[in-house]
């Protein structure tokens, strides 16, 4: 059987152009360029399209969420920038970030691994390896007493949350003059950082060992229940309140995602939450779903988990706006540390063309 052979203009296909590199006169013009090319060049070029988008839109309340060792691979300061250029509303973040974000903050250094070391070496010199970089045992004490100074200066009289203790080391942070940092940057722009899986982090053991020192002053580490009677007044409960507070009076939404893991699942189910309350309490809220949509992730959809799993996943629990509705996304398959900065440099650039 003969086949027909067809044009692709005449079917609608939209043609892809040369990277012409002579004609590229900044970032934005090399994502735009891209966006017409294929693989991940691609991806990164709809990405740009799609957070222009976002941004651009006035209306758009824009999620970042945080997954990764990206403030020990030296990204805190993108972070900052999009804080500052208002590329970032709300932050849901690993506690990870967050500490070696507080380390570099208050001037302390990261440093490239030497494979010469063995790790039971880098452990006996006070060095973390984290891949091919090491934070240094002694940078999390300075860091310690940091946060042991905002705690001491926190209202401890009703409970806590992540967000409200974030606030708090940022506010310290500013007026030590300890800028750019990611909370004093967030501190500065009323953006809450939340970190869902407080407890693992070293700022969460920080303040777990605040809350415990009378006891250890006291000799009562002998007795483990008595040692560890005293916790401190935190509730959870209280960062998904004021997250989804947030949510609800946006007029449009947009997350940014690097990575994958909790902060990506937590930011996004305020949608599914709503639903729940609407069909199950007989609340009337209007269901907040994200419209556009920018992951930066070399997790593959085949494993299952959630950090590889498409938007288009997503629309079947109820947390994006359809394609057909009007939903944008973009999915970039890359080593953050790549794709990031490039994607946020074009961005900010475009602002200033």
């Amino acid at each position: 059987m003969s086949r027909e052979l067809h044009d692709g203009r005449h079917d609608g296909l939209e043609p892809l152009e040369a990277l012409d590199l002579r004609k590229v006169t900044c970032f934005s013009d090399l994502l735009r360029q891209m966006s017409r090319t294929a693989f991940g060049g691609r991806e990164l070029g709809e990405a740009y399209e799609v957070l222009s988008a976002m941004t651009d839109d006035g209306d758009c309340t824009v999620v970042l969420t945080l997954s990764g060792a990206m403030t020990i691979a030296k990204m805190g300061k993108v972070i900052c920038e999009m804080i500052d250029g208002g590329l970032a509303h709300v932050i849901v973040s690993t506690g990870a970030i967050m500490t070696h974000g507080l380390s570099e903050s208050i001037g302390c250094l990261h440093y490239k691994n030497d494979p010469r070391l063995s790790d039971k070496e880098l452990f006996d010199r006070g060095y973390n390896r984290v891949y091919d970089t090491v934070e240094m045992e002694a940078n999390l004490v300075s860091a310690n007493r940091l946060v042991g100074e905002a705690l001491e200066a926190h209202d401890w009289s009703r409970p806590a949350c992540s967000w409200e203790i974030h606030r708090a080391i940022g506010k310290k942070l500013c007026d030590t003059g300890q800028m750019p940092s990611i909370l004093g940057c967030a501190y500065q722009r009323d953006v809450p950082v939340f970190v869902p899986a407080f407890t693992d982090s070293e700022l969460g053991l920080d303040v777990a060992e605040y809350f415990l020192r009378e006891n250890v002053q006291q000799k009562r580490e002998q007795d483990l229940e008595r040692m560890f009677s005293a916790a401190p007044p935190f509730n959870p409960f209280l960062d998904l309140r004021e997250y989804v507070k947030r949510i609800l009076r946006a007029k449009r939404l947009g997350i940014v995602t690097i990575g994958g893991g909790v902060p990506r699942n937590w930011a996004q189910q305020a949608g599914p939450f709503i639903d729940t309350l609407n069909f199950r309490l007989g609340c009337n809220f209007t269901v907040p779903r994200f419209r556009y949509a920018v992951r930066i992730c070399p997790e593959p959809v085949h494993w299952g988990g959630l950090s590889g799993c498409t938007y288009s996943e997503g629309v079947s629990w109820g947390k994006f706006v359809s394609r057909e509705d009007g939903g944008r996304y973009a999915e970039v398959h890359c080593d953050a540390t790549i794709a990031w900065p490039l994607l946020v440099k074009a961005v900010l650039e475009k602002r200033e063309l």
